[in-house]
């Protein structure tokens, strides 16, 4: 009996740390499905998600955006207390030698006080082999502590730089974005060879993105600061900003956004793998007659014309797996132009509307002392 109970203490002080170790340090994705920081987020997440699909919008994106802060803190809740029951079941073994008859309840608290190095005293060890689980137990806990410090600030700066591309997007694609306002925006301002270094910075941007999503998956239910942004909505834009421009332009322009294609497209796939969301043909397309209409004139201004084969076969590469991702972070997909008459985000403030009232009387802005005194 009492080498049972060790052994199973012993089992699950192995799987946590086992665990922890892949999540946290291990910087690869693994492929083991039968893992417990999976099976937390599979049975966390469903419920989260069901509740969610069942509120309004702008109430869904609110309760979606504290899963991923919460549900990290509850992983780390979970590592936690499963320590401290396998090593109470080791220092409840440990004590059959001594003959101490004690509840399993007693040596969870000496458990709990030993891992958070309270040192109480209160309750002691009275086997050698009791000692020496104690101050293994102990430098557990202190790990524990260093790894939770060191975890949380990771990923949240892992969060900001994911966040910075999102936000520059704004006011070069609208809000939400959309491929066709982008290359709108593009044409109207600049010459399309601006295009390239637009195309550099988001082959960076998702391969980074590809990087810290399977090192830690957790970051993909972060939410962005904006209900009408979302990193997946970001990486299918920009999937559909450079097919469009492979299939249109050829030579440097060309060229860079097929490497941007590629990288984000490589991203999309992958992070499908990391989510275990199987690709599908999404049930409506997302690219309108109209809008691609739109597309086609916008090119023709500067004698080009869409290659539509090549655009369908492109959008083939990746519209199944983005549309899992969606379907599954309950995400939506950006549309390709622009919705009329919708504002960019930097353009709306909340200082000009109460209760979704606009303010009848507009602020006056004081003349300089200078002028007053003239």
């Amino acid at each position: 009996m009492q080498i049972l109970i060790m052994l199973i203490g012993l089992a699950l002080i192995f799987i946590i740390l086992w665990d922890a170790f892949e999540t946290v340090v291990l910087p690869r994705r693994i492929t083991r499905q039968w893992r417990l920081t999976s099976m937390f987020y599979r049975l966390t997440w469903s419920p989260w998600s069901a509740v969610a699909r069942k509120k309004s919008e702008r109430d869904r994106e609110n309760f979606l955006g504290l899963y991923g802060p919460l549900s990290l803190l509850l992983l780390l809740g979970v590592w936690a207390i499963g320590l401290i029951f396998g090593f109470g079941l080791l220092h409840w073994g440990a004590s059959f030698s001594s003959g101490e008859e004690a509840s399993l309840i007693h040596y969870l608290y000496f458990s709990g006080t030993n891992f958070f190095t309270l040192g109480l005293g209160d309750v002691v060890p009275l086997t050698p082999l009791g000692r020496i689980i104690t101050v293994g137990e102990a430098g557990t806990g202190f790990a524990f502590l260093g790894l939770v410090v060191a975890y949380v600030p990771l990923l949240y700066q892992a969060f900001s730089r994911r966040e910075v591309n999102i936000s520059l997007l704004d006011a070069r694609a609208g809000s939400p974005p959309s491929a066709i306002e982008l290359l709108q925006r593009f044409c109207q301002v600049t010459q399309s060879t601006h295009l390239d270094s637009f195309f550099a910075d988001w082959e960076r941007w998702s391969a980074e993105v590809l990087e810290s999503h399977m090192s830690y998956p957790v970051l993909g239910y972060f939410r962005s600061q904006h209900e009408n942004e979302s990193w997946l909505a970001a990486l299918t834009m920009v999937l559909d900003a450079s097919a469009l421009v492979i299939a249109t332009f050829d030579g440097a322009t060309g060229q860079a956004a097929n490497l941007t294609f590629a990288m984000a497209r490589h991203a999309a796939v992958d992070l499908s793998q990391v989510y275990a969301t199987p690709p599908h043909v999404p049930m409506r397309d997302r690219l309108r007659p109209a809008e691609l209409a739109l597309a086609q004139n916008l090119f023709a201004t500067r004698h080009q014309r869409i290659n539509v084969d090549r655009l369908m076969e492109l959008r083939r590469l990746y519209e199944p797996y983005v549309n899992a991702l969606a379907d599954y972070l309950l995400m939506p997909l950006p549309t390709w132009s622009e919705a009329p008459n919708v504002s960019d985000n930097w353009q709306i403030t909340a200082w000009s509307q109460v209760d979704g009232i606009a303010l009848e009387r507009p602020i006056s802005i004081p003349e300089p002392a200078s002028s007053i005194e003239k």
